[in-house]
């Protein structure tokens, strides 16, 4: 690389040498995410992972893709670029563990304006961060500096990750039936979806207004909407090895009406006991503000709920347990009913 360096590629407004700064700068993050299986490091054209089936007769693997939206305009303004990686990760590895399918490896595609090697390495510690979370290696990536394209000191981040489950365990809620319990994962907060109505909600416009610090929250404003989005994946695949689980849902964006019906079959329906919700305060402080209807909450965020799994009734206290051992404070909200309502509240 010692050789490579364009003075009229950098005129143009991309300095290609900084790129190599920030991948030796991020090295160290990367490191962190190594899983067996891994057979590549940084600096190929491909991240190569080899695959362990002993334990797994007929694999099936599972892909999912998606970004951190515009959550990414509070950390412009916060100037704070090091949970939105988390994010990021998050929002992958959440989507497939809803099939039952254990992450295995992440890559991350971030486009700026222009490459600062530092800002860059923040960004990549939040996703190798994530990455530790899930047990999922960190295997590629790709940064694009973007001048003319991109304001300077502003990026966009999304991710890809790939999981593997046995095709005998997939998740795919025909086993759903009448009398199923639905339980919480609770969230960590807004998590990553929702923030166009958040943000015209706060009318966030510049830091005053996130640096604003709320009594009913105990925090500033930003540091409550920056909160990075939980990874569920450990405490799900150790339910999934122990109880049997008829369907999950991860509460993204749609909120309750959109996401609790895929894990449904046909006929049937979600009933959730709105008063057993322990909804954070930050809900209730976007509701009240902004003036929206209670059902645009309910359909636009997760409400306190991360993730809502489905059980058989007399499985609740043992799914519970493991839960709770796992580190999540689970709790029931409802049950499925016949009918083809969707959701009702």
């Amino acid at each position: 690389m010692q050789q490579s360096h364009s003075n009229s590629y950098k005129a143009a407004g991309v300095d290609i040498t900084a790129g190599y700064e920030a991948v030796r700068l991020m090295q160290q993050h990367v490191a962190r995410t190594m899983v067996p299986g891994v057979l590549s490091g940084l600096g190929g054209f491909g991240g190569l992972f080899g695959l362990d089936l002993s334990e797994t007769k007929n694999p099936v693997l599972v892909s999912g893709t998606d970004g951190v939206g515009t959550k990414l305009r509070l950390a412009f303004l916060m100037q704070k670029h090091t949970t939105v990686g988390i994010d990021c990760v998050a929002m992958c590895v959440n989507d497939i563990i809803c099939s039952g399918a254990k992450p295995l490896f992440f890559l991350d595609y971030i486009a700026c304006g222009k490459n600062e090697p530092t800002r860059i390495a923040d960004i990549v510690a939040g996703i190798a961060e994530g990455c530790v979370q899930a047990g999922c290696a960190l295997i590629g990536g790709e940064t694009a500096e973007m001048p003319g394209f991109y304001p300077e000191d502003e990026y966009d981040l999304a991710g890809f990750a790939v999981g593997v489950v046995d095709k005998t365990k997939i998740l795919d809620n025909t086993k759903t039936q009448p009398g199923d319990v639905v339980l919480a994962l609770p969230s960590s907060g807004v998590h990553s979806n929702g923030f166009s109505l958040v943000r015209k909600i706060f009318n966030l416009q510049d830091s005053t207004s996130l640096a604003s610090y709320e009594e009913e929250l105990g925090r500033p404003l930003g540091e409550v909407l920056l909160e990075p989005t939980r990874i569920y994946v450990k405490p799900i695949l150790e339910l999934l090895s122990k109880v049997p689980v008829h369907g999950i849902s991860h509460i993204t964006g749609g909120g309750f009406y959109e996401n609790l019906p895929r894990c449904l079959p046909k006929g049937l329906s979600v009933k959730i006991n709105e008063e057993s919700l322990r909804i954070p305060p930050i809900f209730g402080l976007m509701e009240r503000v902004g003036g929206i209807p209670k059902r645009d909450m309910f359909n636009t965020f997760n409400m306190g709920v991360g993730m809502a799994v489905v059980v058989p009734a007399n499985k609740v206290e043992q799914a519970l347990q493991v839960l709770r051992q796992a580190g999540e404070d689970a709790y029931a909200i409802g049950e499925v009913v016949a009918g083809d309502q969707g959701v009702l509240l």
